[in-house]
């Protein structure tokens, strides 16, 4: 039985933080879609286009990885794609409130969907990519802070 999982979230752009729970979470499943949320009530800095684009190229080399775009209900494309367990990544105490809100919301949607919390390395515990935004927005230097194989797409917002 091949044991899958999906990792759901804006990656407005994606982070070393993001690329850190993928890799967790591959050590525990054999495939893991990476869902990149449409999330035009966020107003995202880049395009669904392009955060896909960027979602894929930092992705290339870890097997057993897709990436693909989705717009409706979380519960409903992870059913559409067979897969009945959702990764969501904690980095705080603040994010437990939230992403506990959001996990007891999917189950009163899909009681057959679960949702499994990995935290990142404390290396990576602070990255966000609203940290990344704004450090963009304000011409610094976030290179650090994501992968390397999107530094050619980052300088471009569209």
């Amino acid at each position: 039985m091949i044991k899958t999982a999906i990792y759901p979230g804006t990656f407005d752009p994606i982070t070393n933080g993001h690329m850190d729970i993928i890799k967790r979470a591959r050590k525990l499943f054999d495939y893991v879609l990476v869902a990149v949320a449409s999330s035009d009530d966020k107003k995202p800095m880049f395009s669904l286009e392009k955060r896909v684009e960027m979602a894929k190229a930092a992705t290339k080399n870890i097997s057993g990885v897709k990436v693909e775009p989705f717009s409706n209900l979380l519960v409903d494309f992870a059913w559409s794609q067979n897969i009945r367990t959702i990764i969501r990544g904690l980095r705080a105490v603040s994010d437990f409130e939230y992403e506990l809100q959001m996990g007891y919301a999917n189950a009163s949607l899909n009681k057959d969907v679960e949702t499994l919390y990995l935290m990142p390395s404390l290396e990576n515990a602070f990255i966000s990519s609203s940290v990344i935004r704004t450090i963009l927005r304000h011409n610094g230097d976030a290179s650090h802070l994501y992968p390397q194989e999107i530094e050619n797409l980052i300088g471009k917002k569209s």
